[in-house]
């Protein structure tokens, strides 16, 4: 059976399973509900729409819900051919995930695209047109409420959705929740005996069902108390039976016991990292974030995190991951505001925060550093970069960097939005949000990048609105619109521009307004409104022309030509492209002349005047060849033999055409080029 990976999901699977027992009832159960009748057929009458049926594992955090719905998912994997997705509806912390962001990891799962700044109802519709056809499972873990399950759902009933919440979800037709209590005696002394060996549990197997007793059953419970005996070896099953037993009432219940028993075993420097635990972003730990929030090595905190492991405090997930589980966020909350004080927090939060985003340069170093025909002033910068950071935060190269980035992207963005949300580390904020921005992009590539830049900036906008930095809010407002303007948003597009505009004027800054003033033109472009296109284009070429920019005016020269020449105003589009050509022969720019001149000539043609035309591409071509531009001169040339064939020179015409196709040689991109003259 084929795996799918979601971007949310799949963290627990492995610890879950290894620690499953018993439940033989519950499973047995939830595989019967699959081929249940429903209640639409029940009382004769045909379903609006046939949708996949949900089963619902329901159960306090700690029950073992997350492991049952695992299990059984393994149990009827074969039956769904085309694998299995996953996602979380709620943050180890407590926090609800956004229903947008678990969409977007489902459809990243099935490897297809997600346009950046794309909608719940968008997305959900994409992701019911992909499953089509499908015969999938969905496992939903820590649903909150029954609309977060509801823009999951395929349209398909040969999909399965299994989900885990703490109630049911009534808001949701047809569902009968399997609801877990604790587990049997007999599977809860097995759950013992995978933790410490069957030794001591032989020993004394009345201690053992006793202490199962005092544990309620609870899966969660259990592991952590046999962790417990698991690093205590000496210690009777008896003895810590009596201990839990003995417990105050106003400890709580079996869980809060079992985590007492640990936690106050543990030295006082294991305490107060643990406490701590709660402040990582998205539930997950790796060494360096356990080092910067205990204050305390890399090394240490690896070894700490280890011992946690093995008592059932974080679980481990791979590279160096653990995760923090659920069930124990409120009692680690509960100490962590109890015996911390709100500064010393805070300053753990800082050294975290200012770790990750020197982790962040570090990564990104690694990208520019192995990226072929960096210069030598470049590589001279980065290798000074990458000699000033301690060696604990060094990768050995670019693969391993980028490796980093990816497993710990959820946790990096879940930093960055906790981080602009605090208020009080706006400065540390916009720091690690520009190193994750420069970092995706430098790995990924902008446009792969997309969808994560989208939510940050984002993020920089709601900083920069916060604190009134207008120059920041600009920026900001530009990298939005760009986004939305590249997914054929452009009417969204077009507001922030017009916003960035505003935002520029208030900072006094002419980069930011020249370049919202080019690009409310550009929208206007695409929308095919020609006169406000080129009133926009115009107003930002008055600056340029004002400021002396002379880079930036061949370019908008160029662009009131486009716009122009879109119009039928063939003596405005010469007129603008003359000038955009002028422009780039006095920047010494000889490819930029020789496109410039390439567009004259099309215009020419356009205009009925083919002579000219004919001796602006020869003009053209020249310059092409001294910039050495091969596809440029092609697609020169092939223009040149439309031009002939229209004044009656076949012969000549084949030979500019035989001289394109020497040029493109095997180029993929002959095809578009020859195209041209169809």
């Amino acid at each position: 059976m084929r795996e799918l990976r979601s971007q949310s999901g799949g963290r627990e699977r492995s610890g879950s399973v290894a620690d499953f027992v018993g439940r033989r009832r519950e499973l047995k159960e939830l595989r019967e509900d699959i081929a249940r009748t429903g209640l639409d057929t029940l009382s004769g009458r045909k379903a609006k729409a046939p949708r996949a049926r949900v089963l619902l594992v329901a159960g306090r955090p700690g029950s073992g819900r997350t492991a049952l719905a695992e299990a059984f998912v393994q149990e009827v994997a074969e039956e769904y051919p085309d694998g299995v997705l996953r996602t979380r509806l709620t943050a180890p912390g407590g926090a609800t995930v956004a229903t947008e962001r678990a969409v977007r990891g489902l459809l990243e799962g099935l490897g297809l695209p997600t346009p950046p700044g794309a909608g719940e109802d968008e997305l959900s519709s994409a992701l019911r047109t992909a499953l089509e056809g499908r015969r999938a499972i969905i496992l939903v873990d820590d649903a909150v409420d029954p609309e977060q399950v509801d823009a999951l759902l395929p349209d398909t009933p040969e999909c399965l959705v299994v989900v885990t919440a703490e109630g049911p979800l009534t808001g949701i037709p047809d569902v009968r929740p399997c609801t877990l209590g604790g587990l049997d005696t007999p599977s809860a002394v097995e759950l013992l005996v995978q933790r410490i060996g069957d030794t001591r549990v032989t020993a004394d197997p009345r201690a053992a069902e006793a202490l199962a007793e005092e544990c309620g059953g609870q899966p969660a419970a259990l592991v952590l108390v046999g962790g417990w005996l698991a690093a205590h070896p000496k210690a009777s099953v008896a003895d810590v039976a009596k201990q839990l037993h003995d417990m105050p009432a106003t400890t709580g219940g079996p869980l809060a016991r079992g985590f007492r028993l640990v936690y106050e075993s543990l030295p006082q420097p294991a305490q107060r990292t643990l406490r701590l635990l709660p402040l990582a972003p998205a539930g997950t730990v790796d060494s360096h974030t356990a080092s910067a929030l205990a204050g305390c090595s890399v090394a240490a905190a690896q070894s700490t995190l280890d011992d946690f492991a093995a008592l059932g405090l974080v679980r481990p997930v791979r590279d160096g991951l653990f995760l923090l589980p659920g069930c124990l966020a409120p009692l680690l909350q509960a100490l962590l505001e109890a015996k911390e004080r709100p500064a010393e927090v805070q300053l753990a939060r800082a050294r975290m925060l200012e770790r990750t985003v020197r982790l962040l340069h570090s990564c990104r170093a690694m990208a520019e550093a192995e990226e072929p025909g960096v210069d030598a002033a470049v590589d001279d910068g980065l290798r000074e970069l990458l000699d000033g950071l301690p060696r604990a935060l060094r990768f050995p190269d670019r693969r391993a960097a980028a490796t980093w980035l990816d497993t710990r992207l959820p946790a990096l963005t879940a930093a960055a939005s906790l981080a602009v949300a605090d208020g009080g580390l706006d400065t540390l904020a916009r720091r690690l949000v520009a190193a994750l921005v420069r970092a995706l992009a430098d790995h990924r590539g902008t446009a792969g990048a997309a969808p994560e830049l989208y939510g940050l900036h984002r993020l920089v906008l709601d900083v920069a609105e916060r604190r009134n930095l207008h120059r920041e809010q600009a920026a900001a407002l530009l990298n939005l619109a760009d986004l939305d303007a590249a997914t054929g948003r452009t009417q969204e597009a077009l507001e922030r521009y017009r916003a960035a505009l505003d935002a520029g004027r208030a900072a006094m800054d002419p980069y930011a307004t020249g370049r919202a003033m080019e690009s409310v033109g550009g929208a206007y472009q695409e929308l095919a409104d020609w006169h406000r296109a080129c009133d926009w284009f115009g107003r930002a070429l008055s600056q340029a022309l004002a400021r002396g920019e002379r880079a930036d005016e061949a370019r908008l020269y160029g662009r009131l030509g486009n716009v122009h020449t879109y119009a039928g105003r063939y003596g405005d589009a010469l007129r603008s492209w003359r000038a955009a050509a002028a422009g780039y022969r006095k920047l010494a720019d000889v490819p930029g002349q020789a496109k410039a001149l390439s567009e004259m000539a099309r215009v020419q043609e356009y205009a009925g005047r083919p002579e000219e035309s004919l001796h602006t591409c020869r003009e053209a071509v020249e310059l092409a060849r001294r910039a050495g531009d091969q596809r440029l001169q092609a697609a020169l040339q092939v223009r040149l033999a439309d031009t002939l064939d229209r004044l009656g020179d076949p012969a000549a015409a084949r030979l500019h055409r035989s001289a394109a196709d020497r040029l493109l040689g095997d180029d993929p991109a002959a095809c578009e080029i020859r195209s041209t003259s169809d």
